[in-house]
């Protein structure tokens, strides 16, 4: 899934009752057989599967203990008795005589001797009492069973405690993941949506294999009314048979009196209605006006990562993986689509018509399972024995033509590239109208955002980009993910990191025009902001709840996983080594689930040098611990020490970390620094090693054309000599080797190791730098700084800053023309330098964008603005207040959706208070504005100074509406928090970030991204209160 073009629309979110190592939600569920065995019906005996369970006693919930579980009397009688043992302790210790413990003081005045010997005794007793009994529920490895408390017994583990199913039954299971006592062999699914009231009912068959003797099946189910069930066993009937819920963890279950056998088949079928989803997950209603203006209603489906639950009861876990047989009613006006090409259709008595699906060839997890009910029209192609085929909505054919040629040389390149064909008969790619992430990989039925998959062939070359690297993205995916799929979603990197890797690999290959390498080492210089912090994870990292599994999707899974393949690739002997691994990989595990060790001794096994290291034992260290390191180089002679240490940017005595990585260092120096065959390399393993060098070099680059996932610090001596080599020749090093040094030399500075003096000397030779990876990447960094200026109100410092960068990269932008343009890597030049100089109001810029705009409204929209240039153009249009209507009328009317999102963006860009409080609230109702817009109208309204309280205000009141829409964790909840807080750098909006944060409880208090946040703040503040002295003398 490629959700980081997510702005998004209405979704269900996840159950938000799952707290972080809580075995119970929700204490009226829990029952304690500890003290009322006979209360309830003897349990069957453990099977296997909770055999393995090992209860902790961090999972027991205490009455009084659980804060999220207290209502107001239970806090009172909490206070009390804190206060009751309080007061007795601060009495026994203060009075107690020093000869003996037992002597009674004289009591107060008010008080008679026997009353006060019957307190001292009382509180006494309670105290032990009290203490006992915490001693006993937190004695490690000590649960509490129908025996009670008994010293652990390998061979007779304790009985986890039960919660309570709806219908007061206890439920046979207590854990988040699914028991593996029987698996899912095939699904047989019939669907009857109704578009019209918004239901949909369903029927679901599942063959199953028995593993090991069990006497309960347990599945999941969210929202679904189960109005029948039957069981089959072997050859025997069909019974009916009663289906338990238990809501918090979305799961279904069915217990049998007597245990079903290992290797034994049955059948499990299961009726039931629910209500289409008016989020973004599960299965869900969207809509769209047609060019006649009516509305026109379809369905569609977001299953991962916990979502199939909701459209037809399953095992909603990756690693269960089954055939399907899909099935699904319309009105004879619509057409459906699944995974498979259809098979049949049927006239219904009810006039309605039935498409059933082929099987699926392939056992797939349930998050890929797809299908649609909608009238869209494809343009399709034969490709390697594949139908490729492009739907979008009938107005938006003329925008699929670039699509299906991009997806059909790619489908060729991974055909050839894994030496294994797509394995599908047919690959149909879905613009759908409403959708949150930017497509989802879906076997066969690939789903896309309008603006991820339709371009028109006017488009500029940057804005065909945006499509070929979301296409080639989802159909790396038919491989990584699908044919191969993570066992849990701990390593979703596995699916996304690698999809991500192949998006870039199979870009610069099949279509070298995109430049696309530029992105990709900018979104690595991203992904390193993040995971500099704290509050990041590992790459393979535990995962518990759904809100933790929603948090997964960021860029570490995404943007790190990739750099560290690449970085994998860079090390390996000869260019086939890495591809000789994966197709191994992708071959040995084929149709089935893997862990992160998995890929690594693939890796290994191919390994063609005895002299070379073993991969497993390099590349655990980048996946099992959060963050990457920093190396520091220090040169005298011909001797090179590098030293390694965790790049931390908060880091204390309680953060401190000894973690070490084995760190594949390349360099160049002076004498040959620019050609491949210049790049040397150096394994470091330890903390610190020291090389020596043929000869005594003028400077040393490392990290060569930033392939490494590494920051690195020169020393003064360092960095003032390849200042001296970029002042005298720019191209002394190569645009990525530039662009690092400007990345790494303001991380150092965040960082503190550098001051901001140096970061300014450094930049000194941008006024001869034209390439666009070192221009943006300044440009970047000079914003970031020039914001938090403006929302601290410095307006001195933020007057000098914009003169610094005008004065640095105004010949620049003078030189930038205002025509087509078909170079892509010129047209991200010339929108970063016109939007920053048209944002710092520079008078030509302004000028001329506001003619652009004249010009381009008085001809009715027939004027085309070259589409990098759209941005600068609309953003400029919306200060005004005539051109402000006059643009949201545009959007309003417009079809081509990469042209409205510009739109949108410039309106949200006004300063004027009103219109920004009105477009907040249009994204959030959605009528207007899609609410799957709404991330990005507030990152939008965050980057102006006007706008910023606005949007922080806005979230903290409709908190509750925004988790309804975007679960919690999601990447459009991360989205949201981090572009409205990470500019605020002073304490009072700590603490009131912090106070909101910690006030949500289970409605996501919890989130990583909130630890994020405050952690982001708290670095702004101390950056700031550390280089304004310094900006103030030097700028």
């Amino acid at each position: 899934m490629d959700p980081f073009d997510s702005n998004s629309t209405e979704r269900a979110n996840l159950p938000r009752n799952m707290i972080e190592n809580s075995m119970f939600e929700e204490e009226p569920d829990v029952v304690d057989l500890a003290k009322d065995s006979t209360a309830f019906p003897t349990f069957p005996a453990l099977d296997p599967d909770e055999v393995a369970y090992e209860p902790r006693s961090s999972r027991l919930l205490v009455r009084g203990l659980g804060e999220n579980d207290m209502d107001e009397d239970e806090e009172d009688c909490e206070s009390s008795a804190r206060l009751l043992g309080m007061s007795f302790m601060n009495r026994s210790s203060a009075h107690r005589s020093n000869s003996s413990p037992y002597t009674r003081q004289p009591p107060p005045r008010s008080c008679s001797r026997p009353s006060a010997r019957t307190m001292v005794v009382c509180v006494l007793f309670l105290v032990i009492v009290a203490s006992m009994t915490m001693v006993l529920y937190f004695l490690p490895g000590c649960t509490f069973t129908k025996t009670g408390c008994r010293k652990p017994n390998k061979t007779t583990p304790a009985e986890p405690i039960y919660p309570l199913a709806t219908n007061g039954e206890l439920f046979p299971w207590a854990q988040l993941r699914l028991p593996h006592s029987v698996r899912p062999l095939s699904y047989d699914l019939t669907l009857n949506p109704d578009l019209d009231t918004m239901t949909f009912t369903g029927c679901t068959v599942i063959n199953m294999l028995v593993l090991h003797n069990t006497k309960r099946i347990v599945l999941h189910s969210a929202n679904l009314n189960i109005s029948k069930a039957t069981f089959k066993l072997g050859d025997a009937e069909a019974t009916e048979v009663t289906v338990l819920e238990y809501k918090p963890k979305q799961q279904i279950a069915v217990k049998f009196s007597e245990d079903l056998k290992a290797g034994q088949y049955c059948v499990l079928t299961l009726d039931y209605s629910a209500n289409l989803s008016h989020t973004y997950d599960g299965f869900y209603n969207s809509s769209y006006t047609d060019k006649d203006g009516n509305k026109r209603v379809l369905a569609a489906t977001q299953f991962e990562p916990l979502s199939a639950r909701k459209a037809f009861p399953c095992f909603d876990e990756p690693a269960f993986k089954a055939t399907f047989l899909i099935r699904i009613s319309r009105k004879p006006d619509s057409m459906t689509l699944s995974n498979m090409p259809k098979a049949t259709t049927t006239q219904l008595p009810n006039g309605l018509e039935q498409d059933e699906f082929e099987k699926t060839s392939v056992n797939m997890s349930t998050y890929l399972v797809a299908f649609i009910v909608a009238d869209f029209t494809p343009i399709s192609k034969n490709v390697s024995q594949t139908l490729v085929s492009v739907y979008s909505v009938p107005e938006k054919k003329e925008h699929t033509d670039y699509a299906l040629d991009t997806a059909s040389k790619l489908l060729d390149f991974y055909n050839n590239f894994f030496e294994i064909n797509y394995p599908l008969k047919k690959l149909d790619l879905v613009a759908i109208p409403d959708f949150l992430a930017g497509a989802m990989e879906n076997w066969g039925l690939i789903t896309f955002r309008e603006t991820s998959l339709l371009v028109g062939q006017q488009s500029s070359p940057l804005e065909k980009q945006v499509v070929a690297s979301v296409v080639a993205h989802e159909l790396a995916h038919q491989w990584f993910g699908n044919l191969v799929t993570m066992s849990w979603w701990n390593d979703l990197w596995l699916n996304e990191g690698f999809a991500t890797y192949m998006q870039y690999t199979s870009l610069q290959t099949v279509l070298p025009h995109l430049d696309i390498g530029n992105l990709f080492l900018a979104v690595r210089f991203r992904a390193m902001d993040k995971d500099a912090l704290n509050s990041s994870h590992a790459v393979s990292t535990e995962v518990n709840t759904p809100e933790q599994v929603e948090e997964m999707f960021d860029s570490v899974s995404y943007e790190k996983g990739a750099s560290i393949l690449l970085m994998l690739n860079a090390s390996l002997p000869g260019e086939q080594q890495f591809r000789k691994g994966i197709i191994q990989y992708l071959k040995q595990f084929s149709g089935l689930n893997t862990d992160t060790d998995d890929l690594w001794n693939s890796l290994t096994q191919v390994e063609v040098s005895t002299q070379h290291q073993n991969v497993s034992e390099m590349m655990s260290s980048w996946t099992s611990q959060k963050g990457f390191p920093l190396v520091t180089v220090s040169c005298k002679g011909d001797q090179v020490t590098l030293t390694q240490e965790h790049f931390l940017l908060t880091s204390d005595n309680a953060t401190h970390t000894s973690s070490l990585w084995n760190i594949p260092v390349t360099y160049v120096n002076d004498s040959c620094s620019s050609a491949p065959e210049c790049r040397q390399v150096f394994t470091l393993k330890t903390k610190s090693e020291t090389f020596k060098l043929p000869g005594s070099v003028k400077w040393l680059k490392l990290n060569y054309r930033n392939t490494g996932f590494y920051i690195v610090h020169y020393g003064d001596e360092g960095w003032a000599a390849l200042r001296d080599a970029l002042s005298n020749n720019v191209n002394v090093l190569t645009h990525e080797d530039r662009a690092s040094l400007i990345h790494n030399i303001f991380a150092l500075s965040r960082l503190g190791r550098v001051s901001f003096r140096h970061v300014l000397k450094l930049l000194n030779y941008m006024s001869n730098e034209t390439e666009t990876s070192p221009v943006t990447e300044a440009l970047l960094q000079l914003n970031n700084i020039y914001r938090l200026l403006d929302k601290r109100q410095e307006h001195s410092l933020v007057a000098r800053m914009k003169t610094y960068i005008l004065g640095h990269f105004g010949s620049l932008m003078d030189n930038q023309t205002w025509l087509e343009e078909e170079s892509v890597s010129k047209q991200e030049l010339r929108s970063a330098l016109l939007e920053t100089a048209c944002s710092l109001d520079e008078v030509k810029c302004v000028q001329k964008a506001k003619v652009l705009f004249k010009h381009y409204v008085e001809s009715n929209g027939t004027l085309r603005i070259p589409g990098d240039l759209q941005q600068v153009v609309f953003n400029v249009a919306a200060q005004s207040n005539e051109d402000w209507l006059t643009l949201l009328n545009m959007y309003v009317h417009v079809t081509y959706d990469a042209e409205k999102r510009k739109m949108l963006r410039g309106l949200a860009s006004t300063q004027d208070a009103r219109r920004i409080m009105w477009i907040l609230t249009a994204g959030l109702k959605g009528d207007i504005i899609q609410t799957q817009e709404l991330p990005l109208v507030i990152n939008t309204v965050c980057n102006g100074f006007a706008g910023y309280l606005f949007a922080w205000d806005f979230i903290q009141e409709n908190w509750d509406r925004l988790i309804e829409k975007f679960p919690v964790g999601s990447f459009a909840i991360q989205s949201i928090i981090k572009s409205a807080t990470s500019q605020f750098s002073t304490q009072t909006h700590l603490d009131q970030v912090q106070g909101f944060f910690s006030g949500l409880k289970e409605r996501g208090s919890q989130m990583r991204s909130s630890q994020e946040a405050l952690e982001t703040i708290r670095l702004n503040q101390r950056w700031m209160d550390k280089n304004l002295s310094t900006l103030r003398k030097w700028l």
